[in-house]
């Protein structure tokens, strides 16, 4: 659509005045305009590279809430792209922390390098120091293949939820698929683990967690108004709903859940909410969710058992019954009793023993229980392929 990107292209010339990239990441605005406006034009930048449907944005579909300012100088807040209503559209959001020079607002979007470097920089009236921590620590993605995230399900735990749509993209059929839809139970949408919670724009929640994690919530109502507020695990969020203040379709009361990992949306498949493992399937929206080897289709209702430890793991039997807890690491150790399938179990240590293969793939790694007994890392998922509590 060449007319419509330079049409795109003008309007945000138009906002920006003289403005120009000074390095990557960085939108430097002239001084005349305001950071509103200078945002607002970053914004619309960011808009042609975001999903087809945000693409023909103007002024008029961005949403810029400076939440607080340091002076004529500084400033933070949220700025957001709604999308079309229209189903498979979805709003792109980010954090951003501004700064005043001489040549005009530099301004920089969570995801760029330049925002850890400017938040990091900002005054704690713009930036509190817990948010300089969150916002500085960059971990590796899925912190080098450990996809642990200590989360539950967003609801409470001990209820049973449908999995309304399986694994797909924020805005539906776009890759990565980072997002699954839940509905049922008692409708209230808690945070799946504590962190830094902020109000994106109307029915939409993202909290920024601990690991380099954050998780999006959309399609809500009466949700929480917050601009940086630490939540626990488990605090309110809002209701299930089908609020598209900010874009998109919703046919149904239900939450959008979203992964992100270092502020971009990441696979959602093969990450464990509630002790359930959550699976691709052919297609978006299709897909199930393992507990050890019980297996919940799109459709079928996943109960909340609750946030799985950094070092526990979850009985696979790959197929059901129970799997053997030895004297040792190895299956020339005694058997001592059993474990069934979908136990939690906690691990002391680890050592190398007999090799054997299960549903996650083949190793001689073998895990001490807490109570003394051995079980093998085959039979287990813990989110690693190596040990999660060091060897014993």
């Amino acid at each position: 659509m060449p007319r419509l990107r330079i049409a795109l292209g003008v309007a945000a010339a138009a906002l920006l005045g003289a403005s120009m990239l000074t390095s990557p990441g960085v939108a430097q605005a002239s001084p005349s305009a305001d950071v509103t406006t200078a945002v607002t034009a970053k914004l619309l930048q960011q808009a042609t590279k975001a999903e087809p449907a945000l693409r023909a944005a103007d002024a008029s579909d961005t949403r810029v809430n400076v939440t607080r300012r340091a002076g004529q100088r500084w400033a933070f807040g949220t700025a957001v792209v709604v999308a079309p209503h229209q189903e498979g559209a979805y709003p792109a959001g980010w954090l951003f922390v501004a700064r005043a020079q001489d040549r005009g607002w530099q301004i920089a979007f969570d995801g760029e390098p330049a925002f850890a470097e400017l938040a990091a920089a900002a005054p704690a009236a713009v930036v509190s120091d817990r948010e300089k921590q969150v916002f500085t620590a960059v971990t590796p993605m899925y912190a080098g293949g450990d996809y642990r995230t200590g989360m539950r399900l967003p609801f409470g735990i001990g209820q049973s939820w449908y999995l309304t749509g399986g694994p797909h993209g924020w805005g539906g059929s776009e890759s990565p698929w980072s997002s699954i839809d839940l509905s049922g139970g008692d409708q209230v949408v808690v945070a799946a683990r504590g962190g830094t919670a902020y109000t994106m724009c109307q029915g939409w929640i993202r909290v920024i967690h601990d690991r380099g994690y954050s998780t999006d919530y959309y399609h809500l109502w009466s949700n929480i108004n917050v601009n940086g507020a630490g939540v626990g695990e488990g605090a309110y969020l809002g209701y299930t709903g089908t609020d598209v203040t900010c874009g998109g379709a919703a046919s149904g009361r239900h939450v959008h859940f979203g992964l992100r990992q270092n502020s971009a949306y990441v696979p959602i498949a093969g990450h464990n909410f509630g002790k359930w493992v959550i699976m691709n399937g052919g297609a978006t929206y299709q897909g199930y969710a393992l507990h050890g080897s019980a297996q919940v289709n799109v459709g079928g209702a996943l109960y909340n058992y609750g946030a799985l430890g950094f070092t526990q793991g979850v009985v696979d039997a790959n197929g059901g019954g129970s799997v053997n807890k030895r004297s040792g690491p190895g299956t020339g150790y005694a058997v001592v009793g059993s474990v069934g399938d979908g136990a939690t179990v906690n691990i002391a240590c680890s050592a190398n023993g007999t090799t054997h293969s299960g549903r996650w793939g083949t190793t001689s790694l073998w895990n001490k229980l807490t109570d003394g007994t051995w079980v093998s890392d085959a039979y287990l998922w813990t989110g690693v392929s190596g040990t999660v509590n060091g060897y014993c």
